[in-house]
């Protein structure tokens, strides 16, 4: 894996918690399908619970706040909470911050706060 490939691990818990660990880049080259795939499937499983971590995700563009934003409208439509768990990274930070989007998503400092979120 290079730097700029996005990888995506998804792993679930019987409590109804789907946790999403995304590493790289989240940007138009690397392409956000991995992403948009593994938080689609956790909408639909009706679990009470979805943690993305992006807390080593190194860059982030328009497109993969694009997939985001839609995988937040796909969870709120499914009932199930979305967290966005860090340490966020200064650039993946500003891209929320200078777009306007910091209030469209519930934000966690790391995945345990995000867990008992």
């Amino acid at each position: 894996m290079t730097a700029d490939e996005l990888r995506v691990v998804v792993e679930a818990t019987d409590d109804g918690v789907v946790l999403v660990r995304v590493r790289g880049s989240l940007d138009g080259w690397s392409g956000p399908s991995g992403l948009v795939e593994a938080l689609e499937e956790a909408a639909g499983r009706g679990g009470r619970l979805t943690v993305a971590d992006l807390s080593l995700l190194e860059f982030a563009d328009s497109t993969g706040l694009h997939a985001l934003l839609n995988a937040q409208r796909r969870h709120d439509e499914a009932g199930v909470r979305l967290v966005l768990a860090g340490p966020l990274g200064t650039g993946v930070r500003r891209l929320f911050e200078v777009s306007g989007t910091l209030g469209a998503f519930t934000f966690a400092d790391t995945v345990d706060a995000a867990l008992s979120c």
